[in-house]
């Protein structure tokens, strides 16, 4: 089999729909986009109650099982799918998060998809787009610096105990931790900070879920950003930083429109951090896109354990939209991990064994799969098996996934988007709109009425698999302290590594007798949820040794080289 070009030499040679063309497919008029360029609009806000009185489409979230360093392909599968499903005759609506400048550039690579499963135009989605993540970094710092000077003009509201870091857009370990004000008197007050990088940050969170720019405004108000001696929060409405920070924010609470390779509508916006926030592009985004086409596709970050929990227990809230369907990527290559028979490695090629067929490698490893199933119909919702294939893959290896999936009651196909594009995808769209005719009886995990430690043990037990949890002094302190202010009623996240279904990453497949280490907890009272804080959880990535931006460029004619 031939290779392919390179992503950005496939996403170069596309014909590119005009934004206005691939609007009125939505049935979106140019009254109602804001051009960035001649690539991609974004789309006023008031499209939301434009659309209103129109029937909802179908709602798909493509979720995977727990990932390799390499990744599964879900970004790729979804932008597949719609192309699928749109070469099936129906008009669908993609909806994903914006990538951030720190995977670009250091070894993860942009989330546009991969190969002729793209999102266009390539270099304006992976680097800044419409400028919606730097709208968050410059938010963010403004309420960073304003805590700052409070406490430099004499700390009127007593700030004792401060959490509000800084934020970028740029792998840097160097900034995790830092000292400000380390100067003179006039440089501020002297304390320990640091830096997360921009889709960690709580102000990224609170544009996904924000369903108005009055609702945007009320949750910027409501961040608490430390606590006093007593144990008061203190927010940035008392700061009055919040009416600045929401002019900031305003015009990147729109969603940007572009498209697929084959000119699927796509609606690109936000990019919240998969492991301490909820890893799903925004809640104003699929309210558009819901009622803009016959099926809306969209993606919840890494596995069904965390993205798609998070999905279901807390975008779904938010939005008051309810899954038809749930999308389950899988590859041989990650079953044959979850086997635990290889060492995976982060920038190294693949062990040469784990290619060659070995239908036993794959069944090794299915008990992650089983798992993942059975966490999405833990929601009552219909999962569809898609097998992102290979070129190493053999069919005897897809016939073990197959028949685990047919075995658990879920559906299932091979996809070969990547390489074909939407006809590719065509089994897969089949079998997905198949799912979307099925009877949907949604249960989110907790209610949000039950206290949070219950929440907690609820997402731990009947989602991870853990045998309960053990949660510290310290945390089982600040539950009691948030509860009695006025917070146990708000969803909870957990925070934790998305290599494993478990809080230890090096725990493959389907770990059993375990349980949950809540050592610190946390609140997001602007993005509105209780977080708990299970293993180490870095927000500030580094670069690696040879990170890709040592390979990006410019040519002498200007294009972008290098970039994947």
């Amino acid at each position: 089999m031939n290779a392919l070009p390179s992503d950005l030499e496939i996403a170069r040679s596309a014909t590119l729909r005009p934004p206005a063309e691939v609007a009125a497919d939505m049935g979106i008029g140019e009254d109602l986009l804001e051009p960035y360029g001649r690539q991609v609009a974004k789309v006023d806000l008031a499209a939301v109650e434009a659309l209103a009185e129109r029937p909802a489409g179908k709602y798909v979230v493509v979720t995977a099982i727990t990932p390799t360093p390499f990744g599964e392909g879900k970004t790729t599968t979804a932008v597949g799918l719609a192309q699928g499903l749109a070469r099936e005759g129906s008009r669908p609506v993609l909806a994903l998060r914006q990538p951030s400048l720190g995977p670009v550039f250091g070894i993860k690579g942009g989330a546009a998809g991969g190969g002729h499963s793209q999102v266009v135009p390539m270099e304006t989605l992976n680097l800044h787009l419409t400028g919606d993540f730097h709208a968050v970094t410059a938010a963010h710092d403004l309420l960073a610096a304003m805590v700052s000077n409070h406490l430099h003009h004499g700390n009127e509201l007593g700030l004792h105990r401060i959490e509000w870091r800084r934020v970028m857009d740029v792998n840097d370990r160097a900034l995790r931790s830092i000292i400000e004000g380390n100067g003179g008197p006039m440089d501020g007050v002297t304390r320990q900070s640091g830096f997360d990088i921009t889709a960690a940050s709580e102000v990224m969170v609170i544009l996904a879920l924000a369903t108005s720019l009055a609702d945007l405004r009320e949750r910027l108000g409501r961040i608490v950003v430390g606590w006093t001696r007593e144990g008061q929060p203190v927010t940035a409405e008392q700061l009055k930083a919040a009416g600045a920070m929401a002019v900031l924010l305003k015009d990147a609470l729109k969603p940007n429109l572009l498209q697929t390779l084959e000119g699927t509508p796509a609606l690109i916006h936000t990019g919240p951090f998969g492991n301490i926030a909820t890893g799903n592009s925004s809640v104003i985004a699929d309210r558009i896109g819901i009622r803009s086409g016959d099926v809306l596709v969209t993606e919840a970050g890494f596995a069904a354990d965390m993205g798609a929990e998070r999905f279901f227990n807390v975008k779904c809230r938010t939005a008051g939209l309810t899954p038809d369907a749930a999308v389950l990527v899988t590859t041989v290559r990650a079953l044959k991990a979850h086997s635990e028979r290889f060492e995976v490695k982060v920038g190294k090629e693949l062990p040469p064994e784990m290619l060659a067929e070995s239908p036993q490698d794959v069944e090794a490893g299915v008990a992650n799969l089983r798992k993942h199933l059975e966490i999405i119909r833990s929601f009552g919702v219909q999962p569809v098996v898609a097998i992102n294939a290979f070129p190493t893959d053999h069919a005897s290896e897809h016939e073990v996934i197959r028949r685990v999936a047919l075995e658990a009651g879920a559906r299932v196909a091979v996809s070969t988007h990547v390489a074909e594009g939407g006809e590719g995808a065509r089994e897969l769209a089949l079998e997905v709109l198949a799912a979307c005719e099925d009877e949907v009886s949604f249960i989110p995990t907790y209610e949000l009425s039950d206290p949070l430690e219950t929440k907690i043990e609820k997402i731990a037990t009947g989602v991870y698999g853990a045998d309960g949890i053990d949660i510290a002094p310290a945390a089982r302190k600040a539950l009691a302290q948030y509860t009695e202010q006025g917070y146990g009623e708000l969803p909870v996240l957990i925070a934790k590594t998305q290599m494993s279904l478990s809080h230890d990453p090096t725990l493959k497949g389907a770990p059993t007798g375990w349980r949950l280490p809540v050592r610190e907890v946390r609140l997001a009272a602007g993005a509105g949820y209780v977080y708990a804080l299970a293993g180490s959880i870095m927000t500030m990535p580094g670069l690696a040794k040879h990170p890709a931006a040592e390979r990006i460029d410019l040519d002498a004619e200007g294009n972008v080289v290098g970039l994947f």
